[in-house]
Protein backbone atom coordinates (compact mmCIF):
# COMPACT_ATOMS: atom_id res chain seq x y z
CA UNK A 1 0.00 0.00 0.00
CA UNK A 2 1.62 3.61 -1.41
CA UNK A 3 2.04 5.70 2.48
CA UNK A 4 0.14 9.14 1.72
CA UNK A 5 3.65 10.51 1.97
CA UNK A 6 4.29 9.00 -1.30
CA UNK A 7 0.87 10.15 -2.58
CA UNK A 8 1.77 13.58 -2.10
CA UNK A 9 5.30 13.51 -3.22
CA UNK A 10 3.86 11.74 -6.50
CA UNK A 11 1.32 14.55 -6.34
CA UNK A 12 3.73 17.12 -6.69
CA UNK A 13 5.94 15.38 -9.21
CA UNK A 14 3.20 15.21 -11.70
CA UNK A 15 1.55 18.89 -10.79
CA UNK A 16 4.67 20.17 -12.43
CA UNK A 17 4.44 18.43 -15.30
CA UNK A 18 0.51 19.57 -15.89
CA UNK A 19 1.92 23.25 -15.22
CA UNK A 20 4.00 22.86 -17.97
CA UNK A 21 2.02 21.12 -20.18
CA UNK A 22 -0.76 23.93 -19.59
CA UNK A 23 2.09 26.40 -20.62
CA UNK A 24 2.40 24.80 -23.68
CA UNK A 25 -1.25 24.49 -24.37
CA UNK A 26 -2.39 27.96 -24.24
CA UNK A 27 0.50 29.20 -26.30
CA UNK A 28 -0.51 27.03 -28.43
CA UNK A 29 -4.08 28.45 -28.02
CA UNK A 30 -2.57 31.69 -28.26
CA UNK A 31 -1.11 30.88 -32.22
CA UNK A 32 -4.54 31.29 -32.80
CA UNK A 33 -4.86 35.29 -32.21
CA UNK A 34 -4.02 37.03 -35.51
CA UNK A 35 -1.44 39.29 -34.87
CA UNK A 36 0.56 36.01 -32.96
CA UNK A 37 0.13 33.78 -36.18
CA UNK A 38 1.26 36.95 -38.17
CA UNK A 39 4.15 37.68 -36.11
CA UNK A 40 4.85 33.53 -35.73
CA UNK A 41 4.59 32.86 -39.76
CA UNK A 42 6.95 36.16 -40.74
CA UNK A 43 9.69 34.43 -37.90
CA UNK A 44 9.71 31.37 -40.16
CA UNK A 45 9.91 32.71 -43.68
CA UNK A 46 11.78 35.72 -42.66
CA UNK A 47 14.71 32.56 -40.89
CA UNK A 48 14.10 30.34 -44.65
CA UNK A 49 14.72 33.54 -46.75
CA UNK A 50 18.02 33.94 -44.49
CA UNK A 51 19.34 30.01 -44.82
CA UNK A 52 18.27 30.23 -48.35
CA UNK A 53 20.49 33.32 -49.35
CA UNK A 54 23.65 31.56 -47.33
CA UNK A 55 23.00 33.58 -44.13
CA UNK A 56 22.95 31.89 -40.61
CA UNK A 57 20.41 32.31 -37.65
CA UNK A 58 22.22 33.80 -34.52
CA UNK A 59 20.89 32.60 -31.42
CA UNK A 60 21.33 34.45 -28.13
CA UNK A 61 20.37 34.68 -24.48
CA UNK A 62 21.36 35.10 -20.76
CA UNK A 63 21.74 32.56 -17.97
CA UNK A 64 18.42 29.84 -18.30
CA UNK A 65 17.31 31.71 -21.40
CA UNK A 66 20.81 31.61 -22.62
CA UNK A 67 20.78 27.88 -21.89
CA UNK A 68 17.70 26.95 -24.12
CA UNK A 69 19.14 29.39 -27.01
CA UNK A 70 22.12 26.78 -27.35
CA UNK A 71 20.01 23.80 -27.19
CA UNK A 72 17.74 25.38 -30.29
CA UNK A 73 21.13 26.07 -32.01
CA UNK A 74 22.41 22.74 -32.00
CA UNK A 75 18.41 21.53 -32.69
CA UNK A 76 18.42 23.71 -35.54
CA UNK A 77 22.30 22.50 -36.83
CA UNK A 78 21.10 19.01 -36.86
CA UNK A 79 18.23 19.35 -38.74
CA UNK A 80 20.08 21.14 -41.75
CA UNK A 81 19.86 25.18 -40.49
CA UNK A 82 22.80 27.12 -40.08
CA UNK A 83 23.12 28.27 -36.85
CA UNK A 84 25.51 29.42 -34.05
CA UNK A 85 25.41 30.69 -30.01
CA UNK A 86 26.30 33.96 -29.78
CA UNK A 87 26.91 34.78 -25.71
CA UNK A 88 26.02 38.50 -25.57
CA UNK A 89 28.45 40.00 -22.89
CA UNK A 90 31.25 38.19 -25.20
CA UNK A 91 29.81 39.44 -28.41
CA UNK A 92 30.42 42.58 -26.87
CA UNK A 93 33.83 42.20 -26.04
CA UNK A 94 34.68 40.94 -29.41
CA UNK A 95 32.78 37.85 -30.76
CA UNK A 96 30.46 40.76 -32.67
CA UNK A 97 32.94 39.61 -35.80
CA UNK A 98 30.66 36.50 -35.86
CA UNK A 99 27.35 38.07 -37.01
CA UNK A 100 27.09 39.22 -40.33
CA UNK A 101 24.47 41.77 -42.36
CA UNK A 102 22.98 38.50 -44.15
CA UNK A 103 22.33 36.93 -40.69
CA UNK A 104 19.54 36.93 -38.21
CA UNK A 105 19.41 37.36 -34.33
CA UNK A 106 17.28 34.70 -32.76
CA UNK A 107 16.79 36.31 -29.12
CA UNK A 108 15.04 34.71 -26.04
CA UNK A 109 14.40 36.57 -22.85
CA UNK A 110 11.73 35.52 -20.51
CA UNK A 111 11.56 39.37 -18.71
CA UNK A 112 12.77 41.08 -21.82
CA UNK A 113 14.80 43.37 -19.94
CA UNK A 114 18.31 41.60 -19.89
CA UNK A 115 20.85 44.89 -20.29
CA UNK A 116 23.49 43.04 -22.22
CA UNK A 117 21.02 41.38 -24.56
CA UNK A 118 19.40 44.79 -24.80
CA UNK A 119 22.54 46.14 -25.68
CA UNK A 120 23.53 43.48 -28.10
CA UNK A 121 20.08 43.81 -30.06
CA UNK A 122 21.18 47.79 -30.40
CA UNK A 123 24.33 47.17 -31.86
CA UNK A 124 23.64 44.56 -34.28
CA UNK A 125 20.57 46.28 -35.52
CA UNK A 126 23.21 49.24 -36.34
CA UNK A 127 24.35 46.63 -38.60
CA UNK A 128 21.78 46.01 -40.72
CA UNK A 129 20.96 42.51 -39.02
CA UNK A 130 17.15 41.77 -38.24
CA UNK A 131 15.95 40.79 -35.23
CA UNK A 132 13.55 38.29 -34.10
CA UNK A 133 12.66 37.57 -30.12
CA UNK A 134 10.95 34.89 -28.15
CA UNK A 135 9.78 36.14 -24.68
CA UNK A 136 7.37 36.19 -21.76
CA UNK A 137 6.55 39.70 -21.53
CA UNK A 138 4.90 41.83 -24.77
CA UNK A 139 5.42 44.92 -23.05
CA UNK A 140 9.78 44.63 -22.33
CA UNK A 141 12.40 46.91 -23.68
CA UNK A 142 13.11 43.74 -26.13
CA UNK A 143 9.63 43.47 -27.07
CA UNK A 144 9.51 46.98 -28.61
CA UNK A 145 13.40 46.42 -30.24
CA UNK A 146 12.81 43.82 -31.58
CA UNK A 147 11.37 42.92 -35.49
CA UNK A 148 9.45 40.34 -35.34
CA UNK A 149 8.08 38.68 -31.87
CA UNK A 150 7.54 35.16 -30.99
CA UNK A 151 4.82 35.07 -27.96
CA UNK A 152 6.62 32.83 -24.98
CA UNK A 153 3.99 33.84 -22.31
CA UNK A 154 3.28 31.75 -19.02
CA UNK A 155 1.22 32.82 -16.42
CA UNK A 156 3.37 30.87 -13.76
CA UNK A 157 5.86 29.15 -13.24
CA UNK A 158 6.35 25.09 -12.09
CA UNK A 159 8.57 26.20 -9.15
CA UNK A 160 6.08 26.82 -5.80
CA UNK A 161 8.29 29.68 -5.01
CA UNK A 162 7.90 31.27 -8.38
CA UNK A 163 11.64 30.98 -8.32
CA UNK A 164 13.48 28.92 -10.51
CA UNK A 165 12.28 29.22 -14.37
CA UNK A 166 10.77 25.94 -15.42
CA UNK A 167 7.55 26.15 -17.29
CA UNK A 168 9.34 29.47 -18.76
CA UNK A 169 12.31 27.41 -20.40
CA UNK A 170 10.04 24.47 -21.16
CA UNK A 171 7.69 26.77 -23.33
CA UNK A 172 10.95 28.03 -24.93
CA UNK A 173 12.66 25.14 -25.90
CA UNK A 174 9.21 23.93 -27.37
CA UNK A 175 9.14 27.08 -29.57
CA UNK A 176 12.49 26.33 -30.52
CA UNK A 177 11.94 22.58 -31.53
CA UNK A 178 9.06 23.72 -33.51
CA UNK A 179 10.76 26.47 -35.27
CA UNK A 180 13.75 23.92 -35.87
CA UNK A 181 11.36 21.48 -37.42
CA UNK A 182 9.12 23.29 -39.01
CA UNK A 183 11.86 24.54 -41.25
CA UNK A 184 13.25 21.38 -41.82
CA UNK A 185 9.87 20.76 -43.13
CA UNK A 186 9.70 24.26 -45.36
CA UNK A 187 13.27 23.55 -46.91
CA UNK A 188 13.03 20.07 -47.68
CA UNK A 189 15.95 18.55 -45.74
CA UNK A 190 15.95 14.85 -46.26
CA UNK A 191 16.79 11.96 -43.84
CA UNK A 192 20.24 11.67 -45.96
CA UNK A 193 21.25 14.97 -45.13
CA UNK A 194 20.15 14.96 -41.11
CA UNK A 195 22.35 11.63 -41.15
CA UNK A 196 25.21 13.78 -42.31
CA UNK A 197 25.18 15.77 -39.27
CA UNK A 198 25.26 12.97 -37.21
CA UNK A 199 27.25 10.37 -38.33
CA UNK A 200 28.83 9.45 -34.95
CA UNK A 201 25.23 9.03 -33.43
CA UNK A 202 23.03 6.13 -33.45
CA UNK A 203 20.49 8.26 -35.55
CA UNK A 204 23.34 9.16 -38.17
CA UNK A 205 24.11 5.32 -38.74
CA UNK A 206 20.29 4.59 -38.91
CA UNK A 207 19.74 6.44 -41.49
CA UNK A 208 23.44 6.15 -43.57
CA UNK A 209 24.41 2.37 -42.41
CA UNK A 210 24.09 0.78 -45.96
CA UNK A 211 22.94 -2.77 -47.15
CA UNK A 212 26.30 -3.19 -48.40
CA UNK A 213 28.06 -2.49 -45.15
CA UNK A 214 27.03 -5.16 -43.77
CA UNK A 215 26.06 -7.77 -46.05
CA UNK A 216 27.83 -10.97 -45.96
CA UNK A 217 30.07 -11.72 -48.83
CA UNK A 218 32.35 -13.93 -50.77
CA UNK A 219 33.03 -17.76 -49.29
CA UNK A 220 30.72 -16.12 -46.12
CA UNK A 221 27.30 -16.66 -48.58
CA UNK A 222 25.51 -19.83 -48.52
CA UNK A 223 26.04 -21.02 -52.58
CA UNK A 224 24.33 -23.79 -54.07
CA UNK A 225 24.13 -25.16 -57.58
CA UNK A 226 20.55 -25.63 -59.10
CA UNK A 227 21.50 -29.52 -59.62
CA UNK A 228 22.56 -29.31 -55.51
CA UNK A 229 21.51 -32.42 -53.77
CA UNK A 230 19.40 -32.56 -50.38
CA UNK A 231 22.39 -33.43 -48.42
CA UNK A 232 24.51 -30.98 -49.95
CA UNK A 233 21.97 -28.12 -49.18
CA UNK A 234 22.32 -29.62 -45.48
CA UNK A 235 26.18 -29.34 -45.14
CA UNK A 236 26.06 -25.82 -46.82
CA UNK A 237 23.29 -24.34 -44.58
CA UNK A 238 24.90 -25.83 -41.47
CA UNK A 239 28.08 -24.30 -42.34
CA UNK A 240 27.40 -20.79 -43.02
CA UNK A 241 24.34 -20.30 -40.09
CA UNK A 242 22.71 -17.65 -41.86
CA UNK A 243 18.79 -19.89 -41.94
CA UNK A 244 19.18 -19.81 -45.67
CA UNK A 245 20.92 -21.31 -48.61
CA UNK A 246 21.36 -19.31 -51.82
CA UNK A 247 20.49 -21.13 -55.34
CA UNK A 248 22.55 -19.49 -57.74
CA UNK A 249 24.24 -20.01 -61.24
CA UNK A 250 26.66 -17.89 -63.07
CA UNK A 251 26.28 -15.45 -60.52
CA UNK A 252 22.11 -15.27 -61.02
CA UNK A 253 20.03 -15.99 -58.16
CA UNK A 254 17.82 -18.69 -59.20
CA UNK A 255 15.79 -18.89 -56.27
CA UNK A 256 15.85 -19.45 -51.96
CA UNK A 257 15.68 -22.36 -49.82
CA UNK A 258 15.03 -21.47 -45.67
CA UNK A 259 15.20 -23.29 -42.61
CA UNK A 260 11.72 -23.62 -42.57
CA UNK A 261 11.66 -24.87 -45.74
CA UNK A 262 13.74 -27.82 -44.87
CA UNK A 263 11.49 -28.40 -41.87
CA UNK A 264 8.34 -28.67 -44.39
CA UNK A 265 10.36 -30.91 -46.61
CA UNK A 266 11.27 -33.46 -44.01
CA UNK A 267 7.98 -33.83 -42.73
CA UNK A 268 6.05 -33.99 -46.12
CA UNK A 269 8.77 -35.89 -48.90
CA UNK A 270 10.76 -38.24 -46.25
CA UNK A 271 10.27 -41.20 -48.31
CA UNK A 272 12.08 -39.43 -51.63
CA UNK A 273 14.25 -36.56 -49.75
CA UNK A 274 17.69 -37.55 -51.22
CA UNK A 275 16.29 -37.48 -54.38
CA UNK A 276 15.33 -34.29 -54.83
CA UNK A 277 17.47 -30.97 -56.23
CA UNK A 278 17.83 -27.69 -55.21
CA UNK A 279 15.77 -26.83 -57.80
CA UNK A 280 12.87 -28.35 -56.85
CA UNK A 281 12.49 -27.18 -53.50
CA UNK A 282 13.48 -23.23 -53.96
CA UNK A 283 11.36 -20.56 -54.10
CA UNK A 284 12.12 -18.44 -57.03
CA UNK A 285 11.35 -14.87 -57.34
CA UNK A 286 12.64 -14.14 -53.55
CA UNK A 287 12.70 -10.60 -51.77
CA UNK A 288 16.24 -9.04 -52.60
CA UNK A 289 17.62 -6.01 -51.55
CA UNK A 290 20.13 -3.69 -53.48
CA UNK A 291 23.88 -2.45 -52.09
CA UNK A 292 22.98 0.98 -51.84
CA UNK A 293 19.93 0.87 -49.85
CA UNK A 294 19.43 1.56 -46.53
CA UNK A 295 19.98 -1.13 -44.15
CA UNK A 296 16.77 0.40 -42.47
CA UNK A 297 14.80 0.22 -45.18
CA UNK A 298 16.13 -3.59 -45.85
CA UNK A 299 14.79 -4.21 -42.57
CA UNK A 300 11.74 -3.17 -43.16
CA UNK A 301 11.44 -5.36 -46.21
CA UNK A 302 11.96 -8.41 -43.81
CA UNK A 303 9.59 -7.29 -40.83
CA UNK A 304 6.73 -5.45 -42.37
CA UNK A 305 5.40 -9.15 -43.73
CA UNK A 306 2.84 -11.26 -42.63
CA UNK A 307 5.45 -13.92 -42.54
CA UNK A 308 9.16 -12.51 -41.65
CA UNK A 309 12.16 -13.72 -43.24
CA UNK A 310 15.36 -13.31 -41.66
CA UNK A 311 17.83 -12.61 -44.61
CA UNK A 312 17.64 -11.10 -47.69
CA UNK A 313 19.89 -11.83 -51.27
CA UNK A 314 21.04 -8.75 -52.29
CA UNK A 315 21.70 -8.40 -55.67
CA UNK A 316 23.54 -5.37 -57.89
CA UNK A 317 22.35 -3.40 -61.01
CA UNK A 318 23.70 -5.98 -63.17
CA UNK A 319 21.28 -8.12 -61.49
CA UNK A 320 24.12 -10.69 -60.06
CA UNK A 321 23.97 -11.63 -56.67
CA UNK A 322 27.01 -9.98 -54.48
CA UNK A 323 25.96 -10.70 -50.77
CA UNK A 324 23.45 -11.65 -48.17
CA UNK A 325 21.99 -9.63 -45.43
CA UNK A 326 20.91 -11.02 -42.02
CA UNK A 327 18.16 -10.07 -40.01
CA UNK A 328 20.15 -9.85 -36.89
CA UNK A 329 23.50 -8.21 -38.83
CA UNK A 330 20.87 -5.40 -39.07
CA UNK A 331 19.58 -4.89 -35.75
CA UNK A 332 22.47 -5.35 -34.03
CA UNK A 333 24.03 -2.91 -35.85
CA UNK A 334 21.80 0.32 -36.53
Amino acid sequence: MVERQDLELLENFKNVLRIEQDAITQCVERLNIPNNSEQAIKALKLFKKTLDEDGKIILTGLGKSGKIAQKIASTLSSTGSYAIFLHPTEALHGDLGLAHQNDVLFALSNTGNTPELLELIAVLKSRGLTTVCLGGNPNSQLAHKADLWIDAFVDKEACTHQLAPTASTTLALALGDAVAITLMKMRGIEPSEFAKNHPGGALGKRLSCTVEALMHKGDEIPLVLPNASFDEIIIVATQKKLGTVLIVENQKLLGIITDGDLRRVLKLHREKLFQMTASELMHTNPITAQPQMLAKDALDLMEKRTSKISALPVINTEQKLVGILHLHDVVKNI
